[in-house]
């Protein structure tokens, strides 16, 4: 599985109710819930102060990522998403350093 970093930002659009937008919420944290569980999101952060979401996801490739993952949030339709693809850097402090230490 390959990891990204999600930026997600949501806009409610005009006229949504109340009742509408607590409901979507509320559906939003039990699909999170399952995909933690199902090893796609791994973290999840919101910048103090803003109403944005900043998480690490993993799957096969972006397009599943954005179609089969992220694509099953309730909110996705009011959301704006930046994908990036990550991978390990050399110098990573919680890079497992025992198969490459000298023997």
């Amino acid at each position: 599985m390959r990891e990204f970093l999600v930026e997600i930002t949501i806009t409610v659009p005009q006229g949504a109710g109340q009742d509408e937008v607590d409901r979507l919420r509320a559906a939003e944290a039990v699909r999170a819930r399952e995909l933690a569980a199902a090893g796609n999101l791994t973290r999840l952060w919101r910048p103090i102060g803003e109403q944005r979401g900043i998480g690490v996801w993993r799957a096969a490739d972006e397009d599943e990522l954005r179609e089969k993952v992220l694509g099953t949030l309730p909110l996705r339709p009011w959301m704006t998403l930046a994908v990036t693809a990550l991978e390990s850097h050399p110098n990573d402090p919680g890079k497992d350093d025992a198969t490459s230490a000298p023997a």
